[in-house]
């Protein structure tokens, strides 16, 4: 297998984003650290970054959100590209007064955001996924959709339209919907279903792979099992794509009664859960302490970006938000020479310069302040 292909931002500018006027910086390392006080607007800058791949962003805003209060209404995000096609140049943003964001990839509109997935892949730890293994089913799952989305540029798409699919059933059973009818939007349900669940076991079943190989690379961060689980998975086990189809659309028929007077549909993908296992305890994540909890997260993380290279053929871009303050010196001199290993540009965030004095030699540090970046 050929090595995947580097990918960098070589430039970067951001206009009526956030706190920032009109700024842009030039970068010519794979390893860049923003740093300043709390405020500063560092978090922004990796907003930003996390604008030029598909979805929603690091932090899911409402796209009028992120517009500067001062500003126009509306936002745009550049940068300079050098990847796999060479030279290319990605932006996108919002124009008030019109719905969604626009994505131009050099000079020409983009249908949608997927487009920028044939350039780059972009990976985040952010300081909100800290509680992921002691919160929700729903952000795991949201979380392993990300993960999906990286490997499988479609699976976005298939996720928006299966959970479409679920309401219309769902307002079907509430408004007394036809058997004719819901045999229709049910076997809609089960393809689509059945297309989400296969895509999320396969990106499990390869990161699982990539974890237990990264057992041997002696990192001081414990090692994470995880499985996917649900009342679904636990019924098609085993199943070929046509038989778990076939199984699904048979107990959502089954479910009516019980599905119309819960006032949602109870089996499906869009029930089951990413369970995670600090694999040296044999303990589950959510139980182990904090400070193991972001280990583990991390050391998922870098095998994710592992899989990315791998899977895509080209080295993801990491945006990393306040990861360094969380690490001992030992760990966080580990996690930077990994980082170098990975081979991807990495972006970090922190509020003492010193946190990064163990990156090497040509790396980046630049000042956020006063909603300006400089060199620091």
């Amino acid at each position: 297998m050929s090595d995947p292909v580097p990918v960098a931002l070589t430039r970067l500018a951001l206009t009526d984003f956030r706190n920032y006027n009109a700024t842009s910086v030039e970068l010519n390392s794979r390893m860049v650290a923003f740093v300043g006080d709390n405020g500063a607007g560092k978090t922004n800058i990796l907003e930003a970054i996390s604008f030029l791949s598909a979805g929603r962003g690091l932090r899911r805003a409402t796209l009028g959100d992120i517009a500067r209060a001062d500003g126009s209404g509306g936002w745009a995000v550049s940068a300079i590209l050098d990847g796999e096609f060479g030279e290319t140049r990605i932006g996108t943003g919002l124009t008030a007064g019109e719905p969604g964001r626009r994505v131009r990839i050099d000079s020409e509109e983009a249908r949608s955001s997927e487009a920028l997935l044939e350039y780059l892949r972009v990976l985040w730890l952010v300081p909100s996924m800290d509680g992921l293994f002691t919160g929700s089913a729903s952000d795991r799952r949201k979380f392993l959709d990300r993960l999906v989305l990286s490997l499988n540029p479609s699976h976005g798409r298939m996720v928006a339209s299966f959970e479409k699919a679920l309401r219309q059933r769902n307002r079907l059973l509430s408004e007394g919907g036809t058997p004719e009818y819901l045999d229709a939007i049910e076997a809609q349900v089960a393809e689509l279903g059945t297309a989400v669940a296969l895509a999320r076991s396969e990106t499990v079943s390869l990161l699982a792979k990539t974890l237990e190989a990264q057992k041997q690379l002696g990192l001081p961060f414990p090692s994470a099992e995880i499985h996917l689980q649900g009342a679904f998975e636990t019924a098609t086990i085993g199943m070929s794509a046509s038989d778990r189809e076939d199984c699904y659309r048979d107990l959502l028929v089954e479910g009516r009664f019980r599905d119309r007077a819960a006032g949602r549909t109870l089996d499906g993908p869009h029930r089951s859960d990413l369970y995670v296992v600090h694999s040296e305890k044999q303990m589950p994540a959510a139980q182990a302490s904090t400070g193991e909890q972001k280990a583990l997260l991390i050391g998922l993380v870098l095998a994710h970006a592992d899989l990315t290279s791998s899977i895509s053929g080209m080295t993801p871009i990491l945006l990393l938000d306040e990861v360094a303050a969380h690490l001992d010196p030992g760990r966080r001199e580990a996690l930077f020479t990994r980082l170098e290993v990975l081979g991807g540009q990495v972006f970090m965030t922190g509020t003492d310069e010193n946190l990064f004095k163990d990156l090497p030699s040509a790396a980046q540090i630049f000042e956020v302040a006063n909603g300006g970046i400089a060199l620091s």
